[in-house]
């Protein structure tokens, strides 16, 4: 007897013991594992939100050197509708565009209309067109022109004379 309690009765307290210790080491082996399997699932969605990050970042810098180049070209070919008009930006004749007569890819800019506006300043292509529209005397569609202009009548062309036509 030790301490007042008999052998048995402090084998019976010992294994208590172990036991609810065992049960508390199993309940914390279970705890972290399922604080494990949290982390590796917020690791997972942190890389998927990275990537989608990197990929928008990625789309922005396109658009932002899109918007630039756009901005440069208008800036020049701005120069060259200032120069059909006669003057340059400052008042002064200025020269003719490195892309020549109009502007570069496929865009030809018109300049808004104001009271005073000489035909002149419009692209060749826009100045068919108002002679077209001119000679017909009445009102015309889009179709009407494009076969007065010797253009095609593909519905896809006859669209894209629409919008030049607005």
């Amino acid at each position: 007897m030790i301490l007042g309690i008999s052998s048995l009765q402090a084998d019976i307290a010992l294994a208590g013991w172990w036991a609810a210790m065992g049960s508390l080491i199993e309940e914390l082996e279970q705890r972290e594992s399922a604080a494990r399997a949290q982390v590796e699932e917020l690791q997972e969605q942190i890389a998927k939100l990275t990537e989608r990050i990197v990929s928008a970042e990625r789309r922005l810098s396109r658009l932002e050197i899109a918007r630039e180049t756009i901005a440069e070209i208008l800036d020049e070919t701005g120069a060259d509708s200032a120069a059909a008009e006669g003057t340059g930006k400052a008042g002064t004749p200025s020269a003719t565009s490195r892309f020549g007569d109009g502007s570069p890819i496929g865009v030809q800019t018109v300049p808004p209309w104001r009271p005073g506006l000489d035909l002149s300043v419009l692209p060749a292509s826009y100045q068919d067109l108002v002679e077209v529209i001119a000679d017909a005397g009445h009102p015309l569609r889009a179709m009407q022109v494009a076969e007065a202009a010797g253009l095609s009548v593909d519905r896809s062309k006859v669209e894209g004379l629409r919008s030049k036509l607005k």
